[in-house]
């Protein structure tokens, strides 16, 4: 049996093409640079995060080692079929040279910026001439960098809808931070998913129930808690009371949670019986009993049309509980009485939603909402079209711009040169190419540099970026998707 790998291994961390790629380039190449960027999408600008994640992960520090080296060249040359086509050379002059440490630099835009599409977000170059093979063979790993950055933009888009539709029919937006709960953690590939999603979903939200995102957000940028649950019953704690002992199910659920926040499933079996007999009348009371001590039931349906489900949740509680109306004219619960949506909750899905219960007279304040799928594994790398591409070289001392322009799709024409990101005189930004830019007023910051972190953001400094760039809507002539 095979010995196991070091998954650690970043010598491993590239496609296989690529460790063929330093005897590609032309002879006396001793610079390479490239940029990452959004080339269009889904959305209009991207909440660029994540970044550091991966330079503190993976990136940071010694990360080459005579142990790692063997490793890879033993594995790729049966990968490549007994061919010899690893650059053992270049990562032995890179631990003898600087002691295992990568001599490379990234610049970026701070992270939590909201940024345009179509402009260079970081770039990344070799700070040794004698590796200048080693800037796009990091490609693979810096490209990942569309996971977070994309769960961000999503989340940060469905909070502005969010917000917009809470303005116009609500007092107060003070809720909003917890208005779209993360219910994704079960419905990712993987672990690390979780933990780069979920965290990235916190830049926008304080309400998760995915625990990876925030040891993430703590081990990567600081956050001593970056978000919130509440007790919550799921069906099994529920069903296995048995259909006749629902009512003993919930009223299980306000006893051994009197105060505070809790939410109990009520679909198990029939979510109106459920709202007009059991909570409506059976329990009313022990529910009503909450406001004393500043408590909340949450009803949670979990089945059925997202906006018919909850608009008839809502009139059932109203005809039960009793509504007010504020001062925009939208019907309101009791304080002690709330909703969440967690079934069907996308970025695609919420116009129509909040739409329906707004057009149903229904305050946003009534309700939260919870996403999974939705939120984050339903994108992808195209979703807002993300790439690493080669902009300037040097060979043999001479400086090269270079850049791609394939006739069959113009849109994957890359840019040229060295990159800057500036301001111009309105405000707008956009990328300035072939060195013609101002080094005063890039907003690109060197990050890391010779294996070292350079600028070490903290989450509470890119959040305030993100809703620093939040804007809201007005939903009455038109949805608020139609104003990004």
């Amino acid at each position: 049996m095979a010995a196991a790998l070091d998954a650690g291994n970043l010598l491993l961390f590239t496609d296989s093409y690529k460790i063929t790629h330093h005897l590609q380039y032309p002879d006396n190449t001793t610079k390479v640079n490239s940029y990452f960027e959004s080339r269009g999408g889904k959305f209009p600008e991207v909440v660029f995060f994540g970044l550091q994640y991966f330079l503190k992960k993976w990136l940071c520090g010694v990360v080459v080692t005579e142990a790692k080296i063997a490793q890879a060249k033993e594995l790729l040359k049966l990968h490549f079929s007994g061919a010899d086509h690893f650059n053992e050379k270049g990562w032995q002059y890179i631990l003898t040279k600087h002691g295992g440490r990568l001599p490379i630099r990234v610049k970026a835009v701070p992270e939590g910026s909201l940024i345009p599409v179509k402009n260079v977000l970081f770039t990344v170059e070799n700070t040794d001439p004698n590796a200048s093979w080693l800037t796009n063979y990091l490609e693979t790993l810096f490209v990942q960098v569309w996971y977070p950055m994309t769960v961000a933009t999503n989340s940060f888009f469905m909070k502005r809808i969010l917000g917009s539709y809470l303005t116009d029919t609500a007092d107060s937006i003070d809720g909003l931070p917890f208005k779209l709960h993360d219910f994704g953690f079960r419905g990712v590939s993987s672990h690390e998913s979780a933990s780069i999603g979920g965290m990235a979903h916190l830049v926008n939200f304080l309400g998760t129930d995915t625990l990876a995102g925030l040891i993430a957000a703590r081990t990567y940028y600081g956050e001593s808690i970056a978000g919130f649950s509440i007790p919550a019953a799921e069906h099994s704690t529920i069903t296995t009371w048995g259909r006749d002992g629902e009512r003993e199910a919930f009223a299980n659920m306000l006893t051994k949670f009197p105060e505070g926040l809790v939410a109990v499933v009520s679909d198990s079996y029939d979510i109106w019986n459920a709202c007009v007999n059991v909570w409506g009348k059976e329990l009313k009371d022990q529910v009503m009993k909450r406001e004393a001590t500043g408590g909340t039931l949450v009803v949670r349906p979990d089945s059925g049309d997202p906006a018919t489900t909850v608009c008839k949740v809502l009139d059932i509680l109203g005809q039960q509980f009793g509504v007010t109306t504020n001062s925009k004219g939208y019907k309101e619960l009791p304080k002690y009485l709330r909703v969440i949506q967690g079934d069907g909750i996308s970025y695609e899905s919420f116009e129509g939603i909040l739409r329906a219960i707004k057009d149903h007279g229904w305050s946003l304040d009534n309700l939260a909402f919870g996403s999974g799928g939705g939120l984050l594994q339903r994108i992808n790398r195209d979703t807002q079209k993300v790439a690493m591409k080669c902009s300037f070289v040097e060979i043999a001392g001479e400086g090269r711009s270079v850049f791609k322009q394939p006739v069959t799709d113009p849109g994957k024409t890359s840019k040229k040169g060295i990159l800057s990101l500036e301001r111009d005189d309105k405000g707008h930004i956009h990328t300035v190419q072939e060195g013609k830019g101002d080094p005063a007023n890039d907003l690109l910051v060197t990050v890391f540099e010779d294996g070292h972190l350079l600028k070490d953001w903290s989450f509470e400094e890119v959040r305030q970026r993100a809703s620093g760039e939040m804007g809201f809507y007005s939903t009455e002539n038109g949805d608020a998707t139609a104003k990004m």
